[in-house]
């Protein structure tokens, strides 16, 4: 019997009055004293694929002259596994210049982030995506969002079957209300309501967000493990068997309440075929619908729902709703969660260009040309792009005639000087957006972390450690949207200028770290990391990495301080 929920927090009535998503929009955007919508309907533009956001460097300027906070949009294109065509290309970057910031932000979901789109903007911004082939549906709320995939085809030869597969899901698990279509795009309102009944998300959607991820082993660029909803593809004999199935994943914690943690998903069972596959992800979903946490948002994650019902009555439920029990899980093995840079070659022949975009952040600065470089190469035609979970970007399915062409633009706009010349650790780094604009950042994120990198390079030259293959990540919470907690070393924003230091993750995304010192400020950090990393150089032994070493020299002492903020191994279920 589903938990009783019947103190439904106040987002979950929102959702069940609105009208199939549809809300009060048309009286929000009608109101021109405020650059925001109505308060319901801030919970429900996410559905939409948005967030109000205000520019919180301004906020004390414009309170000072009486102003309203200056409230603009985010808003977030839905790219299954991160595939864009370079007619696609050319109009996001069009939009961007004329409606947002300019700058496209890659997240670390394989999509795109718009910023600081005026209410105004909003609907000729979706609109024109619309004509793009493009939509924003579906990618914030309670709901699906965008699903991911192993990024670079030089995985397998069965990468584009296991990409199409991540399409299918994409597809099935779309909400049926057409209230995107007529809010955003001037469709015609439904008369016939039956015509949009949604037999998955019925009327109150999801009790949170859902993510799901597909890996192709060894490579677990995906961080399949962070997701309510992992799936490991498993290939035998060149051919693809089925997949392991993983729950119970996420990042988002809470400083100083140990009752919300991280937790990497657990690897429950294997299950043969991609239709039975499908099925039981639908399934997870429904348990997931019918027995998650609708009264504490913090406690709805499907994370929560698993370590409350258990792994056991899991899998049994699961079998009764899909008809099928889950076989034991396929063995499988992760060697690296890395973007392969440079050029490589599929096995049909075509190229892939794997270009570092620092944080994610796609524009023209007095480094190098970026926007400008892709832009030319889009024009060409001769180049798909693919967005990946690293905050890189692969230019794709260059034929081997075409090659030469789209290489003359990268050298042309020094981006291969720039790869080349980015070190390892700047490489393997991400870091969410955080200030200014994410409402819910104590501190900095993408804007600090090349700064922070830039003094953090120095030591681990000074230790012999430039070339090692550290993951290094940044928040500005807890909420983990860099997905910290699964690094070897996490920084998580405590308040401006201070980070909670995590360690002893490992290097491919199966183990989580662990809270080693609490807000350090600059100064603090940088003589920490050098005493880690003297320490690692003296006493690492073989082809240890950092993150194991860490886990075992410090980690597991027992004289390592313990705090509320701490995220309680009993609590973290490992797959």
């Amino acid at each position: 019997m589903a938990e009783n929920n019947e103190n439904l927090s106040s987002t979950e009535r929102i959702k069940t009055a609105s009208d199939n998503l549809r809300g009060t929009f048309v009286e929000s955007l009608a109101n021109e004293i405020t650059g925001s919508i109505n308060e319901d309907d801030i919970a429900l533009v996410r559905f939409h694929g948005m967030y109000v956001q205000d520019d919180r460097d301004r906020r004390d300027e414009r309170a000072e002259k009486k102003l309203e906070r200056l409230y603009s949009f985010m808003i977030r294109l839905r790219l299954t596994g991160g595939l864009i065509t370079p007619q696609q290309y050319i109009a996001l970057h069009n939009i961007a210049g004329e409606n947002s910031t300019g700058v496209l932000k890659i997240t670390t979901r394989q999509t795109i982030q718009l910023h600081g789109v005026l209410k105004s903007k909003v609907k000729p911004t979706l609109k024109a995506f619309n004509e793009a082939g493009l939509t924003t549906i579906a990618t914030c709320g309670d709901i699906n969002r965008n699903v991911l995939c192993t990024s670079h085809p030089k995985q397998s030869p069965l990468h584009a079957e296991i990409f199409q597969f991540a399409q299918e899901i994409a597809a099935k698990l779309l909400p049926k209300t057409n209230a995107y279509y007529e809010i955003w795009l001037d469709g015609e309102k439904l008369v016939e309501k039956e015509l949009e009944k949604d037999e998955l998300y019925q009327n109150r959607y999801m009790p949170r967000k859902f993510k799901i991820a597909i890996a192709i082993p060894p490579n677990n660029d995906v961080d399949v493990l962070a997701n309510d909803l992992g799936l490991i593809a498993i290939i035998e004999n060149g051919q693809l068997k089925g997949f392991n199935l993983a729950i119970g994943g996420g990042m988002s914690a809470t400083h100083g309440n140990a009752d919300h943690y991280a937790r990497l998903a657990s690897v429950i069972g294997y299950v043969e075929g991609k239709e039975k596959t499908l099925k039981a992800v639908y399934e997870v979903l429904t348990t997931q619908r019918d027995y998650g946490n609708r009264s504490d948002r913090k406690l709805a994650r499907l994370k929560y729902t698993v370590d409350r019902l258990g792994e056991d009555w899991w899998k049994a439920e699961l079998a009764r709703r899909s008809g099928f029990e889950l076989e034991p899980a396929r063995p499988f093995s992760f060697e690296s969660r890395r973007d392969y840079y440079g050029w490589e070659q599929n096995h049909e022949g075509l190229w892939y260009y794997t270009l570092f975009v620092e944080n994610g952040r796609v524009l023209d600065d007095e480094n190098v040309a970026l926007k400008s470089a892709l832009l030319e190469i889009a024009k060409t035609g001769k180049a798909n792009f693919v967005f990946t979970c690293n905050q890189n970007l692969i230019v794709s399915d260059i034929k081997q005639e075409d090659k030469a062409i789209v290489e003359e633009i990268l050298e042309r706009f020094r981006i291969i000087e720039h790869t080349e010349n980015a070190s390892i650790i700047r490489k393997n780094a991400i870091a969410c957006v955080a200030l200014n604009t994410c409402p819910l950042a104590l501190a900095e994120g993408q804007r600090y972390m090349p700064v922070l990198l830039s003094k953090i390079e120095p030591l681990l030259i000074k230790h012999n450690l430039i070339m090692d293959e550290i993951v290094m990540r940044m928040t500005g919470c807890p909420n983990g949207c860099a997905r910290p907690f699964a690094a070897e070393i996490g920084f998580v924003g405590t308040s401006l200028g201070k980070y909670n230091l995590h360690l002893g993750g490992d290097r491919i995304g199966e183990r989580l770290n662990k809270l080693y010192k609490e807000s350090l400020n600059e100064d603090e950090i940088l003589s920490e990391l050098d005493f880690l990393f003297e320490t690692y150089e003296n006493e690492k032994t073989g082809d240890e990495t950092f993150g194991d070493f860490a886990h075992k020299r410090w980690m597991n002492s027992a004289s390592l301080t313990r705090t509320a903020s701490s995220f309680s191994e009993v609590n973290l279920p490992q797959p």
